[in-house]
């Protein structure tokens, strides 16, 4: 049971992190990625569908970002889109695909998408913190419950925070790894 316990809290903890990462992905560097689009919605043929099921994405250079629509018809939907995502991006639309030029960040940007980040990290910590609280009163039903002796339960949970403080660093990393590739001029 014990054994159970610390796989969920470490399963718990994992989606935490890679949550975070993907969290950090979204935010904008001032180099081109696909990966700023994953949580934008268009409405399309009646429904709200992801931007990556509407169109296909490149990356030609650094700062350049093509969309091409796999139907023509939701040009304007997906520019419209973009537009209303507040990244401060400006669309071209010349009637077949979208370019989107990324701009260089000004210091004052990046500091502000350093806090952004910052505030993503600390979540992504309360999420592993909840996941680790929430195996520790499994751990002490179990002990209350009777069954497992209170020794094994002290040694799951000297694993559980281990467990624990392997996934802040690992969420403290990627912030650091997040942080300084925003600073990059």
């Amino acid at each position: 049971m014990i054994d159970l316990v610390l796989e969920d809290a470490a399963e718990n903890m994992d989606g935490a992190v890679s949550h975070a990462r993907s969290e950090f992905s979204t935010v904008r560097t001032g180099r081109a990625s696909s990966a700023l689009f994953e949580r934008l919605t268009a409405e399309a043929y009646g429904v709200e569908m992801r931007l990556q099921e509407l169109a296909s994405f490149s990356v030609p250079e650094a700062r350049m970002l093509i969309v091409t629509p796999h139907d023509m018809a939701n040009l304007e939907v997906i520019e419209k889109a973009i537009v209303n995502s507040n990244m401060g991006l400006t669309p071209s639309n010349d009637g077949r695909i979208i370019r989107l030029a990324f701009p260089p960040l000004n210091e004052e940007r990046r500091r502000e998408l350093a806090r952004v980040v910052g505030g993503m990290s600390e979540e992504a910590k309360q999420r592993v913190n909840a996941a680790r609280r929430s195996a520790r009163k499994d751990l002490d039903d179990l002990e209350n419950d009777g069954g497992v002796s209170s020794d094994d339960i002290h040694g799951a949970e000297g694993q559980l925070d281990e467990m624990k403080d392997a996934r802040i660093a690992a969420i403290d990393e990627a912030q650091a790894q997040k942080e300084q590739e925003l600073m990059e001029v």
